[in-house]
């Protein structure tokens, strides 16, 4: 990591609120040195918690902040206190410049609000999205988005979306010419709507982007190592995503009922452990936890509510990787590369 940014903490967010996100980022910090931060909420609660973090209060500073979002608030009443809770505060500090992100695992729908008001979409960007890492059977993660943030998309949006999981891709997955494929109901040219088939017939035109677009990918097809990043509109993509967690937990529980079914198969589990201990780890949430509204001017990283320590510092991980890398403007690189091609393609 070239240099290790200050990130904004909404401490009070989460299932399990302030002790779960001060002991993921103190492993934050002791995985990335360096690292600084801004520990956003209840001034007395988060000093009495880090005295069992002493190296972490060596690196961070209080940020009071005398109220936090519900998680069943709605977006419109949580921007109306957006100076006054732990998250709005934590958006600010990357609006101000004193942090390079923020990390929250509070209430998904007022984050996005919130950080959509206060840092603005980019320029050449309609929409920002929310995008994350997911495990699937090739050698690397793949990146999907939309996943929630735009229910309806058109093509211009999709293809923005394109461009912006390339990016991300690069930097997570350091890969130079991350394969991208639009989510659909069929592989063939004439499959899906009106939307997805321009989106595609863009970027088939569009030479000058870093990234090898392979057409379309049906659902049942974008965990199986085929592409780095799968593109869909967030009605498709948050589905998509809930159905993949679901059906891990699925098949883990399926599993555990197998095998304490009777004497024979306890003993088939002490024989298969190591291939189940596998599995467990590589669909385990805590593992791909930091998803990211890309598109924005600044990060903004939403952590899992219900995730352990270990999946904090994996959300601030992806924080700290993506300020480093400076994600804007590899995205505004990109985004200079397919007005080039329009241009080229006025000018035939």
């Amino acid at each position: 990591m070239a240099e290790a940014p200050r990130i904004a903490i909404d401490a009070m967010g989460g299932d399990e609120g302030l002790a779960v996100m001060l002991a993921g980022a103190a492993l934050a910090s002791a995985q990335w040195p360096g690292l600084r931060f801004d520990l956003v909420g209840d001034a007395a609660a988060i000093g009495a918690a880090l005295e069992a973090h002493p190296q972490l209060r060596a690196v961070s500073d209080i940020v009071d902040a005398p109220e936090t979002i519900e998680g069943s608030e709605k977006p419109s009443q949580a921007i109306r206190r957006a100076r006054t809770t732990s998250m709005g505060i934590a958006i600010d500090a990357v609006k101000q410049g004193r942090a390079g992100a923020a990390v929250s695992a509070g209430n998904t729908g007022a984050l996005m609000a919130m950080a959509k008001l206060a840092l603005r979409t980019m320029p050449g960007i309609d929409r920002p999205a929310l995008a994350a890492l997911l495990p699937s059977l090739g050698d690397n993660d793949f990146v999907m988005l939309d996943l929630g943030a735009n229910t309806e998309c058109d093509a211009r949006n999709l293809v923005e979306f394109a461009i912006m999981g390339a990016a991300y891709s690069r930097i997570a997955l350091g890969i130079a010419q991350p394969r991208v494929a639009l989510l659909n109901i069929g592989t063939e040219d004439q499959k899906g709507t009106d939307e997805i088939r321009d989106a595609a017939a863009i970027l088939r035109d569009s030479a000058h982007l870093p990234m090898a677009f392979g057409g379309f990918i049906e659902g049942d097809k974008i965990a199986r190592g085929l592409t780095d990043v799968v593109v869909c509109d967030g009605f498709s993509g948050n589905i998509s995503l809930k159905t993949m967690e679901g059906t891990a937990r699925f098949v883990t529980d399926l599993l555990r009922r197998a095998f304490t079914s009777s004497i024979r198969s306890k003993f088939g589990f002490l024989i298969s452990r190591p291939a189940t201990e596998l599995m467990r780890h590589h669909l385990d949430p805590d593992n791909h936890n930091g998803a990211v509204f890309l598109g924005l001017n600044g990060v903004v990283v939403k952590s899992h509510g219900s995730a352990s320590p270990k999946g904090v510092a994996n959300a601030i991980g992806v924080a700290a990787k993506l300020v480093s890398a400076n994600i804007t403007q590899r995205i505004t690189e990109d985004l200079a590369c397919i007005k080039a091609d329009d241009q080229q393609a006025d000018h035939q």
